[in-house]
């Protein structure tokens, strides 16, 4: 799947105030569901270093939560 095709997909999976609008409530929403899930990864990577063994599976389940909500933001402002 090409990332526009994927872009175009997340809407199909946004449930949440003001999806699909653009306006300051879906901004606000995705832009602290994306900070939340950055942060998730950045827990990922701490228990790496303390513990030596990567979860890959988490790791990378962390990551495309960051891309959905990373492609919904940039959809929301009008960008491909």
């Amino acid at each position: 799947m090409k990332i526009n095709d994927y872009q175009e997909w997340t809407i199909q999976t946004a449930i949440y105030p003001g999806a699909g609008t653009g306006n300051d409530l879906e901004l606000t929403y995705l832009t602290l569901g994306l900070s939340s899930e950055a942060g998730e990864v950045a827990g990922k990577l701490k228990k790496y270093i303390r513990d030596g063994k990567l979860d890959i599976g988490g790791f990378m389940s962390e990551l495309s939560d960051c891309l959905w909500y990373l492609a919904r933001l940039a959809d929301s402002c009008g960008m491909t």
